[in-house]
């Protein structure tokens, strides 16, 4: 049974730092997808970032460039999320999914709440 658990949310205040992770089990992500999306209340689910499991390559929004960075850990079977310069709007609820390559995003996460203050 595949498992995505994501941790590391919290509150904190604008321009500090975050790091989400997100632990998967359940089968191989060597070949998989796997992204970070976020969504706030009253707005649709976006994407963060994403990253090829095998070869890195990451994507990320025009709004989290520069600030965000996303790595993976294949040892430890984690993804993370390292968030800088927190602004209020990133305020959302956070998720982790895997993708098999085909960008449709087959498995999700619980999400984690992080709340950004001014």
């Amino acid at each position: 049974q595949v498992q995505l658990v994501e941790s590391g949310g919290g509150l904190v205040q604008a321009g500090g730092s975050l790091r989400l992770s997100c632990a998967a089990s359940g089968r191989t992500f060597s070949s998989y997808i796997m992204g970070w999306f976020r969504q706030a209340p009253g707005k649709e689910r976006e994407i963060v970032a994403r990253i090829r499991w095998s070869i890195g390559n990451p994507y990320y929004a025009d709004s989290v460039k520069g600030r965000f960075t996303i790595s993976r850990d294949n040892a430890k079977n984690t993804v993370y999320l390292q968030m800088n310069s927190l602004k209020p709007e990133d305020t959302a609820v956070y998720y982790c999914a895997a993708s098999p390559g085909t960008y449709k995003y087959d498995y999700w996460g619980q999400g984690t709440q992080v709340t950004v203050f001014s």
